[in-house]
């Protein structure tokens, strides 16, 4: 069974959720070695989860990088004589006539969120794909609910639900105290990811506001305006701003979180609500999307987005026995998740699409 893989999100963004969730299926492909791989990407490109990817250049089909301006919306065209499974790791088909097309969909953010021209482009390209695919995969139920609101011509029986992963790299530390850690374990919050409107980081910092609270916040450099509603509402020794940090050095900081909160008012998955679970960190999030079905059993989903029940949510922590019953349950749900099972069911839809298409 030959498979083609279109590494492109590897040149759209230098990291990401979508490159980390391609990454991880490429390592398990390199492991196992279970079919006939070609790789399709443009060089070079400075992605770190590519980068950690050691792929034998004899399975690359290469594309210069300055192409990709155009190349990114156009349908891939490969010679190849025989049948094939065509997957693209964000939204392109092979034109071939002896593909079999597979499209991922992450989320519908743009649908939701974005406005213009961008937003109309992107739609656009995921819509062709979606339709001249043969096979969707959706990361979680919600996704799934979401492409058949958006798309409702779409036949649902093309569309299968695989999870995401989360990765080993997450677990709990002992002697946290002896790491180093911005403040004290157990004294400060965590917030980790985009801080785009819809994710709610606003909100938590203003929530903050008169509480003798402490936060780290991990991800892109703060904005201006970020900075001056911190000052305003926590107070220069009261934040720390780690930056784009390690999955080592984020452990660290979800071991050593009093909890990690993630008031999203959106998501096609979540994996930073699965990366603290296994760390043994509580986390607070919005009852709302993905995230009902991806984190469990738990007291702190938040009904409403507002600055009081979140409040509630994290001075729930303080019971001591309800904080271990939190973080036990948290580790278990997190079990479920894993990348290997995401990589078993890929395959397995791989030798689905193929044993059942003839040309």
């Amino acid at each position: 069974m030959k498979i083609v893989l279109d590494n492109i999100v590897f040149s759209l963004q230098n990291s990401g959720g979508i490159s980390v969730v391609w990454g991880e299926l490429i390592k398990r492909i390199l492991f196992f070695k279970e079919c006939d791989y070609l790789f399709l990407e443009f060089i070079p490109n400075n992605n770190i989860h590519r980068n950690s990817l050691l792929i034998p250049l004899t399975n690359i089909f290469s594309q210069q990088l300055n192409t990709l301006k155009y190349k990114r919306y156009l349908p891939v065209h490969l010679p190849l004589c025989c049948k094939f499974i065509f997957h693209s790791s964000y939204f392109r088909i092979c034109s071939n006539s002896n593909a079999i097309n597979i499209t991922t969909v992450h989320d519908f953010t743009y649908e939701y969120f974005y406005h213009g021209l961008h937003k109309w482009i992107h739609c656009w390209q995921k819509y062709y794909a979606i339709r001249k695919s043969k096979y969707v995969v959706c990361i979680s139920e919600n996704t799934k609910r979401d492409l058949l609101k958006f798309l409702p011509d779409i036949d649902e029986k093309k569309v299968h639900v695989i999870y995401n992963g989360v990765s080993d790299d997450y677990y709990p530390l002992l002697n946290i105290e002896n790491y180093n850690l911005p403040y004290d374990p157990k004294s400060y919050l965590l917030f980790v990811g985009e801080r785009k409107a819809y994710k709610n980081f606003k909100l938590l910092i203003e929530s903050m506001c008169h509480k003798d609270w402490k936060i780290v916040i991990v991800g892109a450099k703060l904005t201006p305006e970020e900075v001056k509603i911190l000052d305003l509402n926590v107070g220069s020794m009261h934040y720390y701003f780690a930056g784009r940090v390690s999955n080592k050095q984020l452990n660290v900081l979800y071991n050593g979180a009093k909890a990690l909160v993630y008031p999203s008012s959106y998501e096609g998955f979540g994996i930073p609500v699965l990366e603290a679970q296994r760390a043994g960190c509580p986390v607070i999030a919005y009852n709302a999307s993905s995230i009902p079905e991806i984190i469990g059993d738990t007291p702190l989903l938040m009904n409403s987005l507002d600055r009081e029940e979140l409040c509630t949510k994290i001075e729930l922590l303080s019971d001591v026995k309800l904080r271990a019953e939190i973080i036990g349950k948290g580790i278990e749900n997190a079990r479920k998740f894993t990348w290997d099972k995401m990589y078993e069911q890929l395959i397995s839809l791989y030798k689905e699409a193929y044993n059942r298409n003839e040309f």
